[in-house]
């Protein structure tokens, strides 16, 4: 097992667990309740919300933000990424997610509309036999 490194202006909250072997970059701020398991190490200025669980063996690249109550379970490769939720993923994809979830019931309803709109214009292709209509 390695040292574990917590370098020069790193912020670290209440009730944190960090491993052996982790390396913490410069400037890093980590919230309450956070887990960092053993052998990661965790780039520069990221910041990391509270109740956060890190799996062991990765690397987070510098200016990461991870957002409260995510789990993170593989390495972050690109620095200025921001993520969310668990298993964490990018959070502009998240927000895009949460504007359509808002707008399922209707999407729902127009979806099986349109569903019956095929089904009534399959039934009236093959009641009408229309030459080149495979079947």
């Amino acid at each position: 097992m390695g040292s574990t490194y917590i370098r020069k202006g790193v912020k670290l909250d209440n009730l944190i667990q960090i491993a052996h072997n982790v390396d913490i970059g410069e400037n890093t701020v980590i919230a309450a309740q956070t887990g960092v398991s053993g052998s990661t190490k965790i780039g520069r200025n990221c910041v990391i919300g509270g109740q956060v669980g890190i799996v062991g063996h990765i690397q987070i690249a510098d200016y990461t933000s991870i957002n409260a109550q995510s789990g993170l379970a593989k390495s972050v490769t690109t620095p200025n990424t921001a993520l969310t939720g668990s298993p964490a993923y990018e959070y502009k994809s998240a927000l895009k997610s949460q504007a359509i979830f808002r707008n399922l019931p209707e999407l729902q309803q127009r979806l099986g509309k349109l569903e019956r709109m095929v089904a009534d214009l399959s039934a009236l292709l093959t009641e009408k036999k229309i030459p080149g209509k495979s079947e």
